[in-house]
C-alpha cells in the first residue's frame, strides 16, 4: 500500500481546521454515552458489568484488580522494562516536583492556600495498545501534589484483568486501587461512585470518543483535566531540518489514531518534496500501516508556506497539541509560539521523547484547548480555597464599601448582615 502526505494549500489547511470541530461527535454516539453514564449512576456496578459486557465483550464480575496480580504482572515484567519504567517514574517525578507549590498567597486578613485534592481517577486507555506511559503521567502528578487516594481505570483485556504492562505500571507507582473497566461506564463510575468505586474529585487521563463525551457529561459533580480528542502533530520545518526525522515524527503520531492530525509547514518547497518522499517509504514500512493510511487520507498533509512568518501564523491558528520545530530556524522560532501543548525544538528533541521521559506531561489540550491550558501537571490536583479573617480595623474600612455596594445590587439583607456588625461592636 502506497500511503502518501499531501501537498496541502494553506486554504485547505485552514478549510480543516474550521471544520475541526465537526470531526468527531456524532449525535448516536451522544445519545448512548448520555444512557451509559445515566444507567451506571442509577445501577452502579451492574450497570459497569453490563456494558462492559456488551461494548468489551468481556465479563468482570469484580472491577478491582487484586494487589497479588499487580504485583504478579510486575515480576513478570522483563528487567529491561522493568528499569525503564522505574527510570522514567523518577524522571518524571523530578520534573513535576518542580511544580509543588506550598506558599500561602495573600494578606494577613485574605489568602489562598493549597490544598491536594482528596481523590483522583486516572483513565488509562486501552484498546489498540497499552499504555503503560499514561500511568505514569497520570498517577505522578497526582502523587507529588499529595493526593492521598488515587484509583486507575483500565479496560479489560480477555482474561478480565488490565493489561499486564498497566498493571506493572500501576505496581511500580505503588497503586493498589486499580479497576477493569474502561469506556462511559468507568467514567461515569469515578464520577458518581458505585457499590465497589469511591466517587473521585477529579478525573484525569486520555481515551476514545465515548471516554471524552462521558467526561464532558459529569463535568460539575466531578472535576476533569480537559476534554481530548485524537492526538495532534505540527511541524514547521525550515532549511536544514533532515527529512526522515521529520517523516517519522509525523507518523509516530499517526500510528495512534485514524483520527490523528499531523501537519508540516514548511517555507522550502525542495524540503516539502523530500519530506513526502521520506514518508512514503516510511508509512508503507511501518506496522500500522493501515491505522496511518486512514489518518493521512484525511488529517495529514505538508503545506508550502510563502515565509517563515505564514507557517508561524497557521501554527498559532491551530493551536496543535504537539508542535515540532526542526531546521535552522527552530530556536528563532521557539519562542513566538503560544499556541501549543507541548514545544520540541530541534532535531534530538522528538515528540516521542516527550511521550514517554523527556519531563513534562504528555497529556496534554487538543483541539485547539492549547490556546487556554497546557499539560496536565501537579496544579491540576491542587485546589486554592481562599480564606478570610479580617481584624476590627480591616473590618471598619472596608465595611461602608462593601454595605454601598450591596444597597446598589438591592440586596438589603447582605447591608444589613454588615451594618449590624459594627452596632455590635460599638455597643461593646
Amino acid at each position: 500500500m502506497t500511503v502518501e502526505l499531501r501537498r496541502l494549500p494553506v486554504s485547505d489547511v485552514r478549510a480543516m481546521l474550521r471544520d475541526r470541530d465537526d470531526d468527531e461527535v456524532q449525535a448516536a454516539d451522544v445519545d448512548r454515552v448520555r444512557g451509559i453514564v445515566d444507567d451506571v449512576h442509577r445501577n452502579g456496578d451492574a450497570a459497569v458489568r453490563r456494558w462492559t459486557t456488551e461494548l468489551d465483550r468481556v465479563d468482570v464480575a469484580e472491577t478491582r484488580v487484586p494487589p497479588a496480580v499487580l504485583e504478579a504482572a510486575w515480576f513478570a515484567t522483563p528487567a529491561p522494562l522493568q528499569l525503564a519504567l522505574d527510570e522514567a517514574a523518577n524522571w518524571l517525578r523530578h520534573f513535576h516536583e518542580h511544580q509543588r507549590d506550598t506558599a500561602v498567597r495573600g494578606t494577613t486578613s485574605a489568602w489562598l492556600r493549597p490544598e491536594p485534592l482528596r481523590r483522583a481517577g486516572c483513565y488509562v486507555p486501552g484498546g489498540r495498545a497499552a499504555y503503560p506511559s499514561t500511568v505514569l503521567h497520570c498517577v505522578i502528578p497526582a502523587q507529588v501534589a499529595g493526593v492521598q487516594s488515587i484509583a486507575v481505570a483500565s479496560p479489560p483485556s480477555t482474561g478480565g484483568s488490565v493489561h499486564p504492562l498497566v498493571a506493572a505500571a500501576c505496581h511500580a507507582l505503588e497503586v493498589t486501587e486499580v479497576h477493569a473497566m474502561g469506556g462511559a461506564q468507568a467514567v461515569a463510575a469515578f464520577a458518581y461512585g458505585t457499590e465497589t468505586v469511591a466517587r473521585v474529585d477529579k478525573i484525569v487521563g486520555p481515551g476514545n470518543v465515548y471516554v471524552t463525551l462521558a467526561k464532558q457529561l459529569v463535568f460539575g459533580p466531578v472535576g476533569i483535566d480537559q476534554v481530548a480528542g485524537p492526538t495532534e502533530i505540527v511541524v514547521i520545518a525550515t532549511a536544514g531540518a533532515h527529512p526522515e526525522l521529520v517523516a517519522r515524527d509525523l507518523i509516530s503520531q499517526l500510528e495512534h489514531d485514524p483520527r490523528a492530525w499531523a501537519l508540516c509547514f514548511t517555507d522550502d518547497g525542495g524540503l516539502a518534496d523530500s519530506i513526502a518522499a521520506e514518508f512514503a517509504g516510511a508509512a508503507a514500512a511501518a506496522q500500522r500501516e493501515g491505522i496511518i493510511a486512514a489518518a493521512a487520507g484525511s488529517h495529514a498533509g505538508v503545506t508550502v508556506c510563502e515565509g517563515l512568518d505564514e507557517a508561524v501564523s497557521l501554527a498559532e491558528e491551530f493551536a496543535p497539541e504537539h508542535l515540532s520545530l526542526q531546521g535552522d530556524a527552530a530556536e528563532t522560532v521557539r519562542d513566538t509560539i503560544g499556541n501549543a501543548g507541548a514545544v520540541f525544538v530541534g532535531s534530538l528533541s522528538p515528540v516521542s521523547m516527550g511521550d514517554y521521559v523527556a519531563g513534562p506531561n504528555h497529556t496534554l489540550p487538543t483541539g485547539g484547548a492549547a490556546r487556554y491550558r497546557g499539560p496536565l501537571s501537579v496544579m491540576d490536583f491542587t485546589r486554592w480555597p481562599s480564606v478570610v479573617q479580617l481584624s476590627a480595623a480591616d473590618y471598619a474600612e472596608l465595611a461602608p464599601i462593601a454595605w454601598r455596594l450591596a444597597e446598589a445590587e438591592g440586596l438589603a439583607g447582605h447591608a444589613e448582615a454588615i451594618r449590624a456588625r459594627l452596632r455590635v461592636a460599638e455597643a461593646s
